[in-house]
């Protein structure tokens, strides 16, 4: 299940749904040879899963998510038929989170809260138990797009390919947050930030394949930020600024804003989602700091706040939220281009986070 191959035909995919219409964690199965999707079945009713990580080690997902009485991150052990079974909770006393990730180590997640302008570090036990909440607040606000950057907003949180820095972008600040990791305590401390363009608000982030080269995603300006990456040193130095759109192809929308962006394991290839324009932009990467854009696809759904690679890196799926859709297009082995295929698609209310049970190392940097 967990350690299925990458090499397999058939994956198995966890859908985070959170909206108007949502009702929980679903499961499907995504065959590559036919591109379609078997199986789609809820198998759990929670509230507002916004963001799904799987435990690097161990057949676990944790969400971040609302319940009757609180809010926070709940673990769930995932059976032999796919269905997730709940071994742990812990409330966030500083409200939802948006994003979720996991240490590779196993000995913690992080998980940031865009309202509540914080990040919040859950120790894990040997078991996977998630432990009570340590709260750091970000401060400040750039003010450049004052609707939306009047005080910190953590949209997302990961860690360097070595595991010493958590780095978390805020959209509030325009700056990515490097925090030096102690997995002693475990704690992050603050250890340096990385100052994005004025007024893009950064949103996701992803290293290089030769983890070189930080490509951060700006939500409000839709652009991708691309930092000389330091390891030894935890420095991201600011390199150049790449546009997911154009300004024609912004003004056939009334509302544009990215979403999410994903570094294919071969390196060559970026994708970045454009909500509003409802497309996904293909870049190609030659690891000099550069991404030129060599095509733009339409997702055939609506508001694509989420996309993910299957493990063997064949396809992408987009997750349409407010169409409700989630839409299979094979890449092209030469290109990197996608090619949507007829009957590539399937439905879940309202989906916002696409989960390989085996993608874990591929996709969560």
């Amino acid at each position: 299940m967990v350690n299925q191959s990458i090499h397999a035909k058939q994956f198995s995919l966890f859908i985070g749904t959170s909206g108007q219409s949502a009702d929980g964690i679903y499961h499907a199965y995504f065959h590559t040879d036919s591109g379609k999707f078997k199986e789609v079945r809820r198998v759990v009713n929670v509230d507002s899963a916004n963001f799904l990580t799987m435990h690097p080690t161990s057949p676990s997902i944790y969400a971040v998510c609302k319940w009757k009485q609180g809010q926070g991150v709940i673990g769930y052990k995932i059976t032999n038929e796919n269905d997730l079974v709940e071994f742990t909770r812990m409330a966030c006393p500083d409200g939802l989170g948006c994003h979720v990730s996991i240490h590779p180590s196993g000995k913690f997640l992080l998980t940031t809260q865009y309202r509540g302008g914080s990040v919040a570090l859950f120790p894990l036990d040997t078991n996977g138990t998630l432990g009570t909440p340590l709260i750091t607040d970000h401060q400040g606000g750039s003010q450049v797009i004052s609707s939306r950057q009047k005080q910190p907003h953590p949209h997302w949180c990961g860690f360097s390919p070595c595991g010493n820095f958590a780095l978390v972008p805020d959209l509030g600040l325009d700056q990515i947050v490097i925090y030096r990791v102690n997995l002693k305590t475990p704690s992050i401390q603050f250890h340096s930030i990385a100052q994005t363009v004025p007024g893009g608000g950064p949103r996701h982030m992803r290293f290089s394949q030769d983890q070189n080269w930080i490509y951060l995603l700006n939500e409000l300006n839709l652009s991708i930020s691309i930092f000389k990456w330091d390891q030894a040193k935890g420095e991201a130095i600011f390199h150049s600024l790449a546009r997911t759109l154009t300004e024609e192809q912004k003004a056939q929308e009334t509302f544009n804003s990215a979403a999410e962006i994903l570094v294919h394991p071969n390196g060559k290839w970026v994708y970045s989602s454009n909500r509003g324009h409802d497309s996904v932009t293909v870049f190609t990467s030659n690891n000099s700091g550069t991404l030129n854009t060599s095509q733009t696809q339409p997702i055939r759904g609506a508001f694509p706040r989420n996309i993910n690679l299957t493990p063997c890196g064949s396809w992408l799926l987009a997750a349409g939220q407010d169409s409700s859709t989630i839409s299979g297009h094979k890449i092209d082995p030469v290109r990197g281009h996608l090619t949507y295929q007829r009957g590539s698609i399937t439905n879940a209310p309202n989906p916002v986070c696409l989960v390989f049970a085996s993608s874990q190392k591929l996709t969560q940097n």
